[in-house]
């Protein structure tokens, strides 16, 4: 049988490495794209292969949705398309819930309702788990701090729901914090390497940031579209966290990073309250041995390889984006 998948989300971080990942493993990839004045697909630019198609659509439509899921009739659904943005999610709740939580039903409505047999991935966070103690496993109670953690929340049940009510394929993967240089810019690891490659070229002095103490599990996005995969091969769904276990703050992020370059964050960070969440999440480590000892994944790369791998490659970019500039009449 011809395997398709149709990806949510397909222009974000995610998305784009797990377009290649099924690519190379001989999938019909479908991606939904929201449609916008401007083209923001540089994640995925690169991919040419004619068994990649894109669909405009919304995860807050239910209508596109119907009929793009009867148009492809996908094996495999996943879904990572969402207002991410934890902070964001305070500025704009309803539009959060609207397109995190409510979209996930949409979708899965128009999986049930078209009848067809596929197997359906939800992204989970583990913002979900909030103010609860690490380390956090698939047992751990849920305490979201942030309207998108609560979203995200909504979609893991309604999710589970779907399973045992209609007896679909539907599993949860709740991944840790994950990052790449195609992290967006606005998310702190991403903005911490960015600033560092700016420092190191002498194009800014210092760089702004929030909550230095806060803890993460930072693991390497492109591991985790595998684990991704893996969920939806396994002959039972079940729901899996996929983590390193290491915790590590943002000081120390800053630390591997800019030490990375050689300079000392400490004479280029600057503290500045509004970077602040309302409620902030102190800390996240998980527990990924189920991950472990049922799909055999398990995470390769940890915070200070990351911290190098995309210091690296955002010094390259702004340093052959600089040669550009110099070299036009």
């Amino acid at each position: 049988m011809d395997k398709r998948a149709l990806i949510t989300g397909i222009t974000g971080q995610d998305g784009s490495y797990l377009a290649e990942l099924l690519l190379e493993k001989g999938y019909e990839v479908h991606g939904l794209v929201r449609r916008h004045s401007t083209l923001n697909r540089s994640r995925i630019d690169h991919i040419v292969d004619p068994r990649l198609h894109l669909h405009y659509g919304d995860l807050t439509d239910g209508v596109s949705l119907v009929n793009l899921v009867r148009l492809i009739e996908p094996t495999e659904v996943y879904n990572l398309g969402a207002q991410s943005h934890v902070k964001v999610s305070f500025e704009m709740p309803e539009y959060t819930a609207s397109t995190d939580a409510v979209g996930t039903l949409r979708l899965l409505e128009a999986i049930r309702a078209s009848g067809i047999d596929c197997r359906f991935y939800q992204a989970s966070t583990s913002e979900m788990f909030g103010s609860t103690p690490p380390p956090q496993s698939e047992t751990t109670r849920f305490h979201p701090r942030s309207p998108y953690g609560a979203a995200k929340v909504y979609s893991h049940w309604v999710t589970v729901n779907y399973r045992e009510a209609y007896d679909l394929f539907a599993v949860s993967g709740i991944l840790f914090n994950h990052e790449s240089p195609r992290r967006g810019e606005s998310f702190v690891t991403r903005k911490i390497t960015l600033g560092v490659a700016s420092i190191k070229l002498g194009i800014t002095d210092h760089l702004v940031l929030g909550n230095l103490d806060a803890v993460r599990d930072w693991g390497y996005a492109k591991e985790y579209v595998e684990g991704m995969w893996q969920m939806l091969q396994h002959d039972e769904p079940q729901d899996y966290v996929l983590a390193t276990g290491i915790g590590t703050t943002v000081r120390h992020f800053c630390d591997y990073a800019f030490g990375h370059a050689g300079l000392d964050w400490q004479d280029h960070v600057r503290y500045d309250a509004s970077y602040e969440r309302p409620s902030e999440v102190d800390a996240l480590i998980g527990d990924a041995s189920k991950a472990h000892d049922v799909l055999g994944w398990k995470a390769q790369t940890d915070a200070e390889t990351l911290a190098r791998l995309m210091v690296d490659a955002d010094l390259d970019s702004m340093e052959r984006l600089l040669r550009h500039r110099s070299e036009r009449p």
